[in-house]
């Protein structure tokens, strides 16, 4: 370690303040991803035995400090373990800002967007109270999910959809898998959620669809076959009770928002050329 005058001295560098704009930056992001989860009390008692093992080892409690110097070489294990899925959902998170832009401008059988098609499904669906549970895949892949159901590799459609969850049907039991603008795989069983506060009201469907987007970066649409209700999941929270138009909002922006930007500046850039060209016309 520097000496402490020396290392203020240094801070002014160009170099340190980025050091320590970076490790801010860190920690921030550590602390954010933190907030309103089951770590942030688990942080708080592993806090409680660092302070522990600090005063067994400044008062010379010698079998104290033993004990705890033994429990900490484990402690970085214990760590993965209790934090695996907030680990995971961190590096998804960070993964997802450098994704590619998902692609746009397939045409569903009614001529809307494709995503359309599971809009009017899901209404369709509601209304006769059919439960269903689709899930659409982002960045992250489903493979895993996809093997251990039914492949179809179909064209998405409605008419499918309601096929596969009609209650008549050997398939209805499970979730349909979206990839790509088509259905992927049918009858797919999926991680149920874990987390202890959830309303008793949800079912297997809804702890399912919350489940697979909190280890992914998928999103969900939930039929309630008790209630009717359209619910919308993403990142582990979910929306219900939503109307046709909530939903296709919803569902639109998680899947079409970020190739927007790329297609207006790619308009931008074809106008700029356009008018290049014609400038180089007109003046020739």
């Amino acid at each position: 370690m520097l000496p402490y005058r020396e290392y203020l001295a240094r801070l002014g560098e160009p170099r340190n303040l980025v050091d320590i704009a970076l490790v801010f930056l860190v920690v921030y992001g550590i602390l954010k991803l933190a907030r309103g989860t089951r770590a942030a009390p688990m942080a708080g008692g592993i806090a409680a035995f660092a302070l522990l093992y600090w005063l067994a080892t400044n008062q010379e409690l010698a079998t104290l400090a033993f004990v705890l110097r033994i429990a900490s070489l484990y402690i970085g294990v214990a760590i993965i373990v209790l934090f695996q899925s907030e680990i995971r959902q961190a590096l998804i998170s960070f993964g997802n800002k450098f994704r590619l832009p998902l692609a746009r401008g397939h045409k569903g059988q009614f001529g809307e967007g494709v995503y359309d098609e599971i809009i009017l499904a899901a209404t369709s669906l509601a209304s006769t109270k059919t439960g269903a549970l689709i899930v659409i895949e982002r960045g992250m892949g489903l493979k895993n999910v996809i093997d251990g159901g039914v492949k179809l590799e179909a064209e998405l459609s409605y008419d499918l959809l309601i096929t596969i969850f009609n209650p008549a049907t050997p398939l209805h039991d499970g979730a349909v898998i979206i990839r790509r603008h088509r259905i992927a795989a049918a009858a797919c069983f999926l991680p149920l959620t874990l987390n202890p506060r959830l309303s008793k009201d949800l079912g297997t469907r809804h702890r399912a669809a919350i489940g697979i987007t909190e280890d992914t970066d998928a999103v969900a649409v939930v039929v309630s076959e008790e209630t009717g209700l359209i619910s919308f999941v993403q990142a582990g929270q979910i929306r219900r009770a939503l109307d046709a138009t909530k939903l296709r909002a919803l569902v639109f922006s998680a899947m079409e928002a970020p190739t927007s930007a790329a297609r207006r500046e790619k308009d931008k850039k074809r106008a700029e050329a356009e008018s290049e060209t014609e400038e180089a016309v007109t003046t020739g």
